[in-house]
């Protein structure tokens, strides 16, 4: 029988609640498979079953025994171990191979076949580039230079998952399990994964919430519906479609969507000829053409929220002129974006892209004025709201008050109804409303922090990743929440759906400016792109140019230290003397260790050469390290004549 993961009649339960009755689900080598569904249908419960953490109450689970499993751990570690150590700490075969080979190194006596056989089992497994491997996946990340030796503690919650993340891709692996990796990424990094899994050879179940990044990434849904695992070929789109189609024929969801398609008309034939609402007008046309295909496939949607605009408006609403945006650092002023000019209007809708660090954060808390100007003019119009969503503010809620309570402190006036009605809209029914979120789960609390924006009606919305941590169906009614808001949107986010779906403009955040950028988000990874090549460019030619202003002037340079090299020459020579002696020991091992790669040398023939062999390998590694020593002595005495 072909290796394959196979689950049948898989019955999981929780409680009194079934996670999956009697479910099966066949997965072969090297698909790529999204695993989709509500919270709390039972997708993380499902990876615990494969990475046989849990074990279901009926059924069987088969996955082929010599397959590597690797996955993206959620929990945040506080190890002192460095990045760099803790990325490599994912390829357990490299340790484990390291451990022994140190622990036989320490036996005076060790066992110079064993040992021989160890370097060859490092050989195999590409040991020796296993650091720079690990240096690529944290650049690609979005670690910065001189990250990879700062310990893990050092790291916020975000970045921590970050290396969780990488150690996953380090381990080698048959089967790949991620549970939304790309919830604490930016744009930048998530294109990057997404290129790095569309390499990966093996078998991949991704559990998450990014429908481009599905899209792109796999051949096959497995959607947990019911307590079943429904199979769909393709990807999140055609999962869509399929389910579309389904859906579509039930009476109930064609009568919902027809209200649909005609509210969305009638707001086009009131707003298209008016030139402040003519963009929006133009939004609605392109929900209206997706909508015949796929609306039947959000049609059981918990979510029927909207975000009123507060009713005056100012123009502009905001204006920054000239402005310098950056820290007053106690030094001085460190300046990040130089000379901004941005007007928001009621009619904007804007992207912010950029590199990680390149200062989208600043910007940001600018807009929110949280960050004061270090030079220029900002003017907030007369009736300037904002609605700000950052992930910070849901650490800021209330967890011992509920989320009516929260509504309540903004409206004491307001009726009961009336805000159950209201978070109704966002999922939270019944008693949930009035319940402490000390246990929301990220999601509810990113709800939670939506709502209270939504409540209080701006006409400016300001959100920095919002997506994070919201289901499929969430971020498709936020997306359309976000379409019908007569205000201003700025967004900063990963998930291109969003984006695309939501501004019609994009400003490019990169050199210590903010411009307008002239195309789309495919223009803007073809732009990281180029801006990659023209960094390594850059730093070949940085290179070449040192290497050449070295020569200048090397003449004028050995007439003026002639004189303290002829005083500093016995130890010169002293230190030639000893490289040579390592370099002649290390190309003698060399030449050892090559023998005894050799299978043959062990063989029974051969015993008379191999002990001596090994005699050999032994008192040459002493002897260099006794030569290594007397270097390092000899060099920190020259160092410190040098500096005398």
């Amino acid at each position: 029988m072909r290796a394959m993961i196979q689950l049948q009649n898989i019955s999981v339960q929780r409680g009194t609640k079934f996670l999956l009755d009697a479910a099966d689900l066949t997965i072969y080598p090297g698909q790529k498979v999204g695993l989709i569904g509500a919270n709390g249908t039972g997708k993380s419960t499902l990876f615990q079953l494969l990475l046989g953490k849990l074990h279901s109450d009926t059924g069987s689970l088969d996955i082929p025994k010599q397959w590597r499993i690797a996955h993206m751990a959620q929990e945040v570690g506080h190890t002192s171990r460095s990045a760099l150590d803790y990325v490599l700490d994912g390829d357990n075969e490299l340790r484990r191979l390291e451990l022994e080979i140190a622990t036989a190194l320490q036996d005076p006596e060790h066992n110079g076949e064993q040992l021989a056989h160890l370097y060859s089992d490092m050989e195999n497994i590409h040991a020796y580039t296993a650091p720079s491997r690990a240096q690529q996946l944290l650049n690609g990340l979005g670690f910065a230079p001189g990250d990879d030796q700062r310990p893990v503690s050092d790291f916020s919650g975000g970045w921590r998952i970050r290396l969780n993340l990488a150690q996953a891709l380090m381990c080698p692996s048959d089967l790949l399990l991620l549970d939304e990796p790309t919830n604490h990424l930016d744009l930048d990094a998530t294109l990057w994964l997404e290129e790095w899994l569309k390499r990966y050879p093996g078998t991949l179940i991704i559990i998450s919430h990014d429908r481009d990044f599905l899209d792109n990434i796999v051949d096959r849904i497995v959607n947990i519906e019911k307590q079943k695992l429904d199979n769909y070929s393709g990807n999140y789109s055609a999962f869509e479609r399929q389910r579309a189609e389904k859906l579509a024929q039930q009476q109930a969801s064609f009568e919902k969507q027809q209200e649909r398609i005609a509210h969305v008309e009638n707001y086009i034939r009131r707003f298209r000829a008016q030139a402040t609402k003519a963009r929006q007008a133009q939004s609605r046309i392109k929900e209206l053409e997706r909508m015949e295909k796929i609306a039947p496939a959000h049609i059981d949607s918990p979510f029927t929220f909207t975000f009123k605009c507060n009713d005056k408006m100012s123009v502009p609403l905001v204006h920054i002129a000239r402005a310098d945006i950056g820290y007053n650092t106690g030094a001085g002023n460190k300046i990040i974006l130089n000379k901004v000019e941005l007007a928001i209007r009621a009619e904007t809708r804007i992207g912010l892209l950029g590199p990680n660090g390149a200062g989208k954060s600043s910007l940001v808390k600018t807009l929110a004025g949280s960050l004061p100007l270090l030079a220029g003019d900002r003017t907030n119009g007369e009736h300037f709201k904002l609605g700000y969503f950052a992930q910070h503010q849901l650490e800021a809620l209330d967890i011992n008050a509920s989320a009516a309570l929260h509504i309540q402190r903004l409206s004491p006036q307001a009726r009961e109804q009336e805000i159950r009605d209201f978070l109704g809209s966002f999922d939270f029914h019944g008693d949930r409303a009035f319940e402490p979120i000390t246990h929301f789960s990220g999601g509810e609390k990113a709800r939670l922090a939506l709502a209270i924006i939504a409540w209080e009606k701006p006409n400016v919305l300001l959100l920095d990743e919002p997506t994070n941590h919201l289901d499929l169906e969430m971020r498709h009614a936020l997306t359309m929440a976000l379409q019908e808001f007569e205000g201003a949107v700025i967004v900063v986010s990963h998930d291109r759906h969003l984006l695309r779906n939501t501004v019609n403009e994009f400003l490019l955040v990169a050199d210590g400016k903010v411009e307008e950028f002239d195309g789309d988000l495919e223009d803007y990874y073809k732009w990281m792109q180029q801006q990659k090549t023209n960094i390594a460019v850059a730093e070949k030619e940085t290179a070449v140019n040192s290497e050449s202003d070295s020569k200048v002037d090397k003449k004028a340079q050995r007439q003026q230290s002639a004189a303290a090299r002829a005083q500093l020459k016995p130890l010169t020579n002293k230190l030639k003397s000893l490289e040579t002696q390592m370099e002649k020991l290390q190309t003698r091992l060399s030449e050892i260790e090559t023998q005894l790669g050799d299978p043959s040398i062990y063989d029974e023939k051969n015993k008379t050469i191999l002990q001596p062999l090994l005699q050999e390998q032994v008192k040459l590694q002493n002897q260099l390290d006794e030569t290594e020593e007397n270097w390092l002595m000899v060099s920190e005495e020259l160092e410190a004549a040098q500096l005398g």
